[in-house]
């Protein structure tokens, strides 16, 4: 069953992972089916947003280094959860994954 879902939501999953526009894409073309597996890509690329927000604020009023090394990290995070919507699979960011699936558990 789990295979069916990913296969039939793994276009929109991708998609959610290009830009916040794409995000928006996304929610709004799964809101039909309601496909878990794209909700789930969903609220980890949410939680990718808010770690790339956090990175543009630190980098301009906190520090330009601190700002560069959250960026970098949100892009490798980035790099693996559109790895994981491609190869059809629930993979978590490292470190953040989980807490962003419990914080955006609303995105159904």
């Amino acid at each position: 069953m789990e295979d069916v879902t990913a296969r039939e939501g793994r276009l929109l999953a991708t998609v959610a992972y290009l830009t916040f526009i794409g995000t928006f894409i996304a929610y709004f073309g799964n809101m039909e089916k309601k496909n878990s597996f794209v909700f789930y890509h969903i609220r980890q690329m949410l939680g990718l947003l808010l770690m790339l927000l956090v990175a543009q604020t630190s980098h301009a009023y906190i520090s330009q280094a601190l700002g560069d090394v959250l960026w970098i990290s949100t892009f490798i995070l980035w790099a693996i959860g559109l790895y994981g919507a491609i190869a059809m699979k629930r993979l978590p960011v490292p470190f953040l994954g989980k807490m962003f699936q419990h914080w955006f558990r609303f995105v159904e």
